[in-house]
């Protein structure tokens, strides 16, 4: 689960984070009594989206070419700032062409750039150990600095077992070039943020920029947090910033079904059991010659009414012009997926080409039950030949 930085920023200051002083804004009037909360004389005013790259985005209906972070050097700025935001589109890198409707706006106290630093905490899988990375190319996309100067993206891992001790952050410190006294700031800013993400259960926390001041602070000028979803069982409050208006409508309602779907950018519709399944099946279409639409894996306990409600999803998309169905019966039974597919293929009048692969618990069944169902779906022997039977059925429907 993501939030947006005004509240990444308030859940790091409770952890010790130095963070700084800033409030929220729904209208232009919030923006102008927010600014006036502040210091000044200058304030930086932010869009609140989930997506990064806002300062290099553009707004679609704004011929002026500035982004979603603007300087402000009054309150009267702060509040014309915001209303050139709120309520437009800010297309960044991340967002893609359609962009996203800002609703909201942080308005932050100026800062004393005296250096842009980059810092952040995530989980290897892979070692089973949490992974700090910090780079000296603040304000860039990590990615970008990866591909271009991998030599300036220091990395430390810490053991979970044992937690972060001063060498961790004296390393990091060394690498980037840190004084005496700006170390001792930065050792402090790195434990608080480790103690942030392991007591949130977060999935990533990232500060970019991580800024030094001209009087040698460490200050987290941006902040990213994402949250391991597994474990909001245990944060009920953080459930609480979830804004379902940044997320895709489909994903929000495949969790109410507890369906494990991602929307993607091509035309054949998925449906399988199991999330490697559901790879390699992505992973075929795109060696056939297609892209998938989605990732959904109806899990292993899946219902009628769970499979109708995935059939539905795939369908609500646009983009998919067929849809394949591939399902391996161990604890999930091909029969009750069977019913479940020609349930939804009948609710929703079927318009495009279906593919339907069965294998294991009570296979046989299960192609009976699509056999008989009078709807014009292709059965498939194995996973190649539902992939190359999708693949042509659409090319021969378009």
């Amino acid at each position: 689960m993501n939030i947006h930085e005004y509240q990444a920023k308030e859940l790091l200051r409770s952890y010790g984070v130095s963070v700084l002083d800033g409030h929220v804004a729904w209208t232009t009037e919030e923006a102008v009594a927010a600014a006036a909360k502040l210091p000044g004389p200058v304030f930086v005013v932010k869009s609140q989206i989930h997506a990064g790259g806002r300062g290099a985005g553009h707004f679609k209906d704004d011929a002026t070419g500035k982004g979603g972070v603007r300087l402000a050097r009054s309150t009267e700025e702060a509040g014309a700032a915001a209303a050139a935001m709120l309520g437009h589109t800010l297309v960044t890198k991340q967002t893609g062409a359609a962009g996203r409707v800002v609703r909201r706006v942080y308005v932050e106290a100026g800062c004393d750039i005296k250096r842009e630093l980059y810092l952040s905490l995530l989980v290897d899988r892979s070692k089973s150990e949490i992974v700090i990375m910090a780079s000296t190319e603040g304000g860039m996309e990590i990615e970008e600095v990866a591909a271009r100067h991998p030599e300036k993206i220091l990395r430390v891992a810490v053991d979970p077992a044992s937690g972060i001790s001063g060498f961790h952050s004296r390393r990091l410190a060394f690498g980037l070039g840190l004084d005496a006294n700006q170390q001792k700031a930065f050792t402090k800013f790195v434990n608080a943020m480790y103690a942030a993400f392991v007591g949130l259960d977060c999935s990533i926390v990232e500060i970019n920029p991580l800024v030094v001041t001209g009087s040698g602070e460490v200050v987290a000028l941006d902040a990213k947090v994402s949250f391991d979803d597994n474990a909001l069982y245990r944060h009920p409050d953080l459930e609480k910033l979830r804004d379902e208006s940044e997320e895709d409508p489909k994903e929000l309602e495949a969790a109410k079904y507890n369906l494990n779907y991602v929307a993607l950018d091509g035309s054949i519709g998925c449906m399988v059991n199991g999330a490697g399944l559901a790879m390699a099946t992505m992973d075929i279409i795109k060696l056939y010659g297609a892209e998938p639409a989605n990732f959904l894996d109806v899990g292993g306990g899946a219902t009628k009414e769970r499979v109708t409600a995935a059939f539905k999803i795939i369908l609500s998309d646009p983009n998919v012009e067929g849809i394949l169905v591939n399902i391996f019966g161990g604890i999930m039974r091909c029969d009750v997926i069977a019913e479940g597919v020609v349930a939804a293929a009948r609710e929703v009048s079927l318009s495009v080409p279906l593919v339907v692969r069965l294998e294991g618990t009570n296979v046989q069944l299960g192609k009976d039950i699509l056999a008989k169902s009078g709807l014009p779906i292709i059965a498939a022997d194995n996973l190649a030949d539902a992939a190359q039977k999708i693949v042509a059925a659409v090319k021969e429907a378009a």
